[in-house]
C-alpha cells in the first residue's frame, strides 16, 4: 500500500504528541523531516529510515517523501505543531497530484497559536487572527495590510516568526501598524520555547512588546481592546456576561 502521513507533531515535548499522531510515526517504515523537528522524536524514529533535509529545502524533502512512499513504504512528514498551520500539508497535497495512487493522511497537531495561549492563560477566547511575519514567501506589503486591517477590526493578534537575522525589525514595524489602532498599553504577551526545555513567558503592554528580545522560537499574542492582564494571565474576556437570558 502506498501511503503517506502528514503528521503535525505539537509544539516539542513527546506529552504534547496527540495518540494519533504516535499511532503514525509508529505504523511508518520511513520518517521525513526538517533536523529540527527529528531531533524531537529521535526515540520514536529508531529501526526507520530517516530522510532530513535543511529549512529551505521544502519542495525536496516532500518529493523525497513522496517517492518513499510511492515505493510501498508507509511513511511519515513530520512538521512542528500543526502540519496545515505553515506546515507542509499544503505543499504536500498539491505535489501528490502527481501521485494518484497514493493514499494520505493528515494527522493534526497542538500549534502554537493553542499551546501558547494556554502557557498565557486565555487571550484567544473571542475572535483571533494568526499572521506569519516571515516574508520569505509572502511580500511584506501584504503581511502590513494583513495586521492593519486585523488591528482596525480588534482582533487578537498571534503573530508566528516573529523575528530572524535578516528581518531584525519586523516586530517593531508591526507593532507600530498595530498602534494605529490600539492602545500603547494594550496586553501583550510572548512564549518562547513551547513545550520544550527552557520555556520561558512574560505578559507586557504593546508600547513593552515592540522592543521585546523575541526569536523564530518566540510566539508573540497582542490582545484586543477587552484583553485584560489577571496577575500574570491575559485574558480576552467573551462576552458572557452581556449575553441576553
Amino acid at each position: 500500500m502506498k501511503k503517506l502521513y502528514i503528521i503535525g507533531l505539537g509544539p516539542g515535548d513527546a506529552q504534547f504528541i496527540t495518540p494519533q499522531a504516535a499511532q503514525a510515526l509508529e505504523e511508518s517504515q520511513v520518517v521525513c523531516g526538517y533536523t529540527v523537528y527529528l531531533d524531537l522524536i529521535r526515540p520514536q524514529c529508531q529501526g526507520k529510515e530517516v530522510i532530513t533535509t535543511p529549512m529551505t529545502q521544502e519542495i525536496q524533502r516532500c518529493r523525497m517523501a513522496l517517492e518513499q512512499a510511492a515505493q510501498g513504504k508507509t511513511t511519515a512528514m513530520v512538521c512542528s505543531g500543526d502540519a496545515g498551520v505553515y506546515g507542509m500539508a499544503g505543499l504536500l497535497l498539491e505535489l501528490a497530484e502527481e501521485y494518484p495512487a497514493m493514499e494520505i493522511q493528515v494527522v493534526p497537531g497542538i500549534t502554537a497559536a493553542v499551546s501558547g495561549a494556554a502557557v498565557l492563560g486565555a487571550p484567544l477566547i473571542h475572535d483571533f487572527a494568526v499572521i506569519s511575519l516571515s516574508d520569505l514567501l509572502t511580500p511584506w506589503e501584504k503581511i502590513e495590510r494583513r495586521l492593519d486591517r486585523a488591528a482596525q477590526a480588534d482582533f487578537v493578534l498571534c503573530l508566528y516568526n516573529p523575528r530572524s537575522k535578516r528581518r531584525a525589525d519586523h516586530l517593531q514595524k508591526a507593532c507600530d501598524i498595530v498602534m494605529r489602532h490600539q492602545s500603547p498599553d494594550t496586553v501583550c504577551g510572548t512564549v518562547r520555547n513551547i513545550g520544550r526545555e527552557g520555556q520561558q513567558s512574560q505578559v507586557m503592554t504593546l508600547r513593552e512588546l515592540r522592543d521585546a528580545p523575541v526569536d523564530m522560537f518566540t510566539t508573540v499574542f497582542i490582545g484586543n481592546s477587552a484583553t485584560r492582564r489577571r496577575g500574570q494571565y491575559m485574558v480576552t474576556p467573551r462576552g458572557y456576561e452581556n449575553k441576553k437570558q
